[in-house]
């Protein structure tokens, strides 16, 4: 078997069970890992912001990929070792398409997701979980107007990310999107849209994370369970889907674990690295 040096995680849906909580199980099977020197990678649609802390203190979390590979962040050091945004006047220009429709839409700067009173005080609208609202609302800053912030900061975006309101809009906005050049446009939830500057997936920050590490792609492992984990699924050594996955994840898998809620990290994890030490 051959040997592991780093593990890719995505966490909604994936590392985290359906409460977004941490089992103990994958808590322990990840603090074995580390204890070997392997790199535990949250790899994640999140902003770093969002990264939540029970994560960002597992023993071996030192990096991150966040906002789909828009950032590869140094998380202890609090800094971004590579970016790739889009630029203030596209995201201005998204922003302004996404407005037209009943739909929430979040930008991404700095590591920090930006909102605005008229969608926090209605979470429901959008089809928001009780418990993906208590996420949304602790890892968002609310401002007047999100366009005007991103306009008064000139800064570039990470992502943004979109929940629709009426699922019949969603194939129209992607398409309306989609005539901008230069986007990738993907989706981890059934009612949201996400989207990246062309080169920022989580499969390329991967291999440029092991490579700024000197680990080889061989010895990478990914878990995920959505369309925006299929670039790293492809990308890492091993591609593990989770059973609660997306049939596309599970077809660019090398392996399918168990679900999130049956703790399917820590399964396949103590099959494929901590049973061959």
């Amino acid at each position: 078997m051959r040997t592991i040096k780093l593990i890719a995680l995505d966490l909604d849906g994936t590392l985290l069970n359906s409460q977004k909580g941490l089992s103990e199980r994958n808590r322990r099977a990840l603090a074995r890992c580390a204890e070997q020197g392997i790199q535990i990678v949250p790899t994640t649609g999140r902003a770093a912001g969002g990264i939540m802390p029970v994560v960002r203190s597992l023993p071996g979390v030192n990096y991150g990929i966040t906002t789909n590979g828009g950032v590869v962040a140094d998380l202890v050091g609090n800094r971004s070792l590579k970016t790739c945004t889009l630029p203030n006047r596209t995201a201005l220009q998204i922003l302004k398409i996404i407005d037209k429709y009943h739909a929430m839409y979040d930008p991404y700067i700095d590591g920090r997701g930006i909102s605005q009173s008229r969608f926090m005080d209605h979470l429901d609208e959008y089809g928001l979980s009780s418990v993906m609202q208590e996420m949304v609302r602790a890892t968002r800053d609310v401002y007047p107007s999100i366009i005007g912030h991103v306009e008064e900061t000139g800064k570039d975006v990470e992502k943004i990310n979109v929940y629709v309101a009426d699922l019949g809009d969603r194939e129209p906005l992607k398409k309306e999107l989609s005539a901008i050049p230069g986007l990738i446009i993907s989706s981890s939830l059934y009612n949201n849209i996400e989207i990246n500057m062309e080169g920022a997936t989580k499969g390329n920050a991967l291999l440029w994370l092991a490579s700024y590490l000197g680990i080889s792609r061989e010895e990478t492992m990914a878990f995920g369970d959505g369309e925006n984990d299929l670039s790293m699924l492809k990308a890492a050594g091993i591609g593990i889907a989770m059973a609660n996955g997306i049939e596309a994840a599970k077809e660019a898998a090398d392996e399918i674990t168990l679900t999130n809620d049956e703790d399917g990290v820590a399964a396949a994890i103590e099959r494929l690295v901590l049973d061959q030490q």
